[in-house]
Parts: C-alpha cells; structure tokens; sequence
C-alpha cells in the first residue's frame, strides 16, 4: 500500500513538473521584454531600445510555426512563437506610439521657437512608400502591420507549395531557429567596436542567458528537432561571449574606438 501510495504521489509530482517546464518555455522568452515595456512606458523614451529586435524575433516565430506545419514538435514551442509574436507587436505599437508623440512635441517646439531652424520633426514614412532606406522605420503601427501579414502570406503560400519536400522544411526550420539564434551577434559586435559595454543592460543579458540555457535544455530533454538544439546552443555560446565581454571591458578598460553614432543593435535594451 505505502509503494502504491508513492507511486500514486509521483505521477501528479510529475505531471505538475512538465507542466511547469512547458509553462516557462512558453512564457519565459518574452519576460525579459516586461520591464523594457514598462520602462519605455514610464520614460516615454524609446531610443534605448531597437525595433529591429522585433523585426528579428517577428521573422524567426513566423517561420517556427509554418516549420510546426511540416515536422510537428512540442506544443508548447507553437505557443511560445504565438507568445513572441504578440508581445513583439505590443512592442512596436508602444514604441511607434512614443516615437511619432515625440516627433509632435519637436514639431510643437520648432513652432514655439522660430529662431531655431534646425529642430524639424522627420517626414511621415509609409510602409506602401516601399522605400528601403526606410524600411523598419515608418510612422504607423498599421504599416508594421501590413508588413507582417505580408511576410506570413508570401512565406505560407510558398510553404504551402512545397510542404512535401523534406529538404525544403527541415531547412524552413534551420533558417527560423537561426535567425532566432543570432539575434545577440549585433550587440556583440558592437560591444567589441566601442571596447565598451556601457549603455547595455546587464542584467537583462544575464535573464536571456538563463533563458536560452534552459530552453536549450528544453529542446535536448524533448528530443526536440536537431536544428532546436544546435541553434540553442549557439544562442547560449553568444550571450556567454557577450557577458565575456562585460567582465573584460569592466575589469580591463579599453581605449574606445571612434566612431559614429548609430542606432541601437538587435540586443541592445
């Protein structure tokens, strides 16, 4: 009876922990986007964070899902690329909100001040412009919008058609999870032209590590599909360089290199 009992005791204990492990897969990948919500939020400052970041994280869990259409994995990574993509459009609204609110109040403030004529609030671009030097940088959520729809449409009409090649949806699933996995290669580099990590949020770099570990673990445990695992890998080896990074640059100072202003990188929060 007492044997009976434990076992009886074990299966809920193990049920409630892969119900918690696929709760944090779910879910753990957009934590680190709450409190840059809220504090692009408080500040109405966006300038420390790059929409870019959005683009990246948009691109990889679109291809994820038209992947799970091909090569059925865990549910609960369906649901985390379901997750990002509305976090990542909750993102870009708030910022496109604080960026064209910011634009008003310099326009507002080159009519106060007429003397000044250098303070012009930027033309209003448009995704259906179609101009690339744009691209990623328009004035309404809308064109965001469109644009993704865009992407989803042409990218599942073109895996639509070729849903029966096995070469075509392993390499669908190579090419979500790598782009996934490169998204902290910017950051690094640019930590590596300034000799400097400041301005980057550690802390914010040590949850993505956390996060990656255990998702990468996630993938192994779940014999998840092999392109999952390598990547995962890869993304954890890029946040460990990049804390490298923060230890050297820390503890031996560099000369920065000059060098032009720029806007933030994919990982720069």
């Amino acid at each position: 009876m007492e044997a009976g009992g434990l076992e009886w005791l074990l299966v809920p204990m193990h049920q409630l922990v892969s119900w918690g492990a696929a709760g944090a897969m779910v879910f753990g990948g957009v934590v680190p986007y709450i409190p840059q919500y809220r504090d692009i939020r408080r500040t109405q400052n966006a300038e420390g964070f790059s929409t870019y970041v959005c683009l990246v994280l948009l691109v990889a869990n679109i291809l994820r899902i038209l992947f799970w259409f091909g090569r059925r994995f865990e549910s609960p990574l369906l649901w985390q690329s379901i997750i990002m993509i509305i976090t990542m459009l909750l993102m870009l609204k708030l910022c496109t909100e604080v960026r064209v609110s910011n634009e008003l109040n310099i326009k507002r403030r080159s009519f106060a001040d007429s003397k000044d004529e250098e303070i012009k609030a930027p033309p209003k671009r448009s995704y259906l412009d179609f101009d690339l030097n744009y691209f990623w940088h328009w004035s309404k959520f809308t064109d965001y919008v469109q644009c993704v729809l865009t992407f989803t449409c042409v990218t599942g009409y073109i895996t639509y058609l070729w849903l029966d090649s096995s070469l075509f949806v392993e390499t669908l699933g190579f090419l979500a999870v790598f782009t996934e996995a490169m998204l902290g290669v910017p950051q690094l580099y640019r930590n590596y032209q300034n000799r400097s990590t400041e301005g980057m949020s550690v802390k914010m770099v040590l949850m993505w590590t956390s996060g990656d570990t255990f998702k990468t673990v996630y993938f192994i445990l779940n014999q998840a599909p092999f392109q999952f695992s390598i990547c995962g890998l890869l993304q954890v080896f890029v946040d460990i360089a990049i804390l490298l990074q923060v230890y050297l640059y820390s503890s031996y100072p560099q000369k920065p290199v000059s060098h032009t202003a720029h806007p933030a990188s994919t990982k720069a929060l």
